[in-house]
């Protein structure tokens, strides 16, 4: 699949070999940042939406902290560290059905259970981190937590195609039972939808998306770019579409720009960090916004 990258990664090249774009992009590593923002964004943004319908905001913040330990056990096990995906994805998937099922199997409220899950999850990585610091400089998963284009590379980039192509295919098709079953569960039963089954699948999108955009975004901060993003375009809409839209392309946005930023102007900001602070930046203006102006001020969802 490298092919799919070589065709616009050397076309991006070549226009700042030109002058036409910053000099910047004639390293391949920012237009593999670039390339990924464009899958990330827009992921995050649509799926963002349905995390602030369900208010799962902890539940996708559970998982991204679940992803870390899911390397160190990979390491441990003897995955290379710079891509330990069999055990990230195998580990957080099981943390994600697990923790839905108790949910549904002891009707304890979500921030009790998750909040137990999360501090497990927690225990088990930093006894495994003890392990992995004999083996690798744990500084290195310093990317892992906070994000690094720096060490995006093809794989990352198939993981993250792959999962894209995979959510859409899921998710695009089921969204409105999913936004139904989310707002009124008992008229999704009446009208024939299972509801545990599509949260069992919702459950999974969030697991596998915040798995593969781990390297780009940041085990600790990939749940902001789920929430924020979406937040930020509730505040202005009245409307699912308006909200599912504006959610997107702030998202992306937000992706873009902290991408760039911190390579044109030589900021000492990881990738992760700058995507989350712009996101933060466009929730505080549209929050600003809503304030300010009359008729935003009755935008609810």
């Amino acid at each position: 699949m490298d092919w799919l990258y070589d065709i616009p990664r050397q076309y991006i090249i070549g226009l700042a070999d030109e002058g036409v774009i910053h000099y910047t992009f004639l390293y391949a590593f920012v237009v593999n940042g670039f390339l990924c923002a464009f899958v990330v964004g827009p992921l995050l943004g649509g799926i963002g939406t349905m995390v602030v319908i369900k208010r799962m905001a902890f539940f996708s913040q559970a998982v991204g902290n679940a992803a870390l330990t899911g390397v160190a056990i990979g390491v441990i096990l003897g995955e290379s560290y710079t891509a330990p995906y069999v055990s990230m994805f195998s580990f957080c998937i099981l943390f994600g059905l697990f923790l839905n099922f108790s949910k549904n199997r002891t009707k304890m409220s979500s921030d009790t259970l998750i909040g137990v899950f999360l501090s497990i999850s927690l225990a088990i990585g930093a006894t495994a981190l003890l392990w992995v610091s004999a083996r690798v400089n744990t500084h290195i998963l310093d990317t892992v937590m906070f994000g690094s284009i720096l060490t995006v590379n093809d794989t990352d980039m198939n993981v993250l195609l792959v999962t894209a192509i995979l959510t859409a295919l899921v998710a695009l098709p089921l969204y409105n039972q999913m936004l139904l079953a989310s707002l009124n569960p008992a008229l999704a039963h009446v009208r024939g939808i299972r509801v545990h089954l599509l949260e069992y699948v919702f459950v999974l999108l969030v697991t596998i998306l915040t798995v593969a955009c781990v390297k780009i975004v940041g085990a600790i901060l990939v749940e902001a770019l789920l929430l924020i993003p979406a937040a930020a375009a509730r505040n202005l809409n009245r409307s699912i579409r308006g909200f599912v839209i504006w959610s997107v392309i702030f998202s992306t946005a937000s992706c873009l720009i902290g991408v760039y930023a911190p390579m044109r102007w030589d900021l000492p900001v990881p990738s992760g960090g700058a995507i989350i602070l712009t996101a933060a930046s466009i929730f505080l203006i549209t929050m600003i916004i809503r304030m300010a102006v009359p008729r935003f001020r009755e935008a609810a969802l």
